[in-house]
């Protein structure tokens, strides 16, 4: 495995076993397959012997780790949203929002190109939280609390500074950031995942999601 590989899956291991001590080398492997199939077929049509087969190891191991299907995928996709996303990657997106910038406009685009590239280098990961979460209201309320207890109280701070700025109208700054992340998601998602063999010319299309952002749909008098 990469360097990179190693840090996310051994930090993956950590939220959702506890003890670093219990950890093993089947259990890493386990982990890393169930994410290849999970990411490439989606939950319902991965298999226990498949993902055992892939990791080298007996299907009754992964069941010695897991008891069900369901709770390898929640082991995976759980600290992902929750623990994984939110304060270990999230780190530098932290440094996002603390930076001086001057123009409201600019702000926004240097959160996108970060999720864009946070996108493509976690794809795997997003992808099985993407295809999974609509079904399986456990994610779904974990993608909440990281909304509201970390990406919320965050950028309310970097919203309210811009609106004392005059760059930003006046509106409660939950609407403006859900506005935001609405558009931001979308791209993201439509490039990445709905439509990844389109070409499109990356800095031309993330001029026009800040435009839009910030100028609506209306045609400009």
């Amino acid at each position: 495995m990469s360097d990179r590989k190693e840090e996310w899956l051994e930090e993956l291991m950590r939220l959702a076993d506890g003890d670093a001590r219990k950890r093993t080398a089947k259990q890493a492997r386990i982990l890393e397959a169930a994410i290849d199939i999970f990411a490439a077929k989606g939950y319902a049509a991965a298999s226990t012997s498949e993902i055992a087969q892939k990791a080298g190891v007996a299907e009754g191991t992964i069941f010695r780790h897991y008891k069900t299907k369901k709770e390898l995928l929640l082991s995976i996709a759980g600290p992902i949203a929750v623990k994984l996303v939110a304060p270990f990657l999230m780190r530098d997106f932290a440094k996002l929002l603390e930076l001086p910038y001057e123009k409201v406009d600019d702000f926004f685009r240097a959160v996108l190109k970060d999720r864009l590239q946070f996108a493509r280098q976690n794809m795997k990961l997003i992808r099985i939280l993407v295809h999974e979460i609509p079904f399986h209201p456990e994610l779904l309320a974990q993608a909440k609390e990281l909304f509201a207890n970390i990406v919320l109280q965050r950028a309310q701070k970097v919203i309210t500074h811009f609106q004392e700025k005059g760059q930003i109208i006046e509106a409660p700054p939950w609407i403006i950031i859900r506005t935001a992340i609405s558009l931001f998601v979308g791209f993201v998602v439509s490039h990445l995942v709905l439509m990844p063999d389109e070409p499109f010319d990356e800095e031309q299309e993330i001029d026009r999601v800040i435009d839009l952002l910030m100028n609506g749909i209306s045609p400009r008098p």
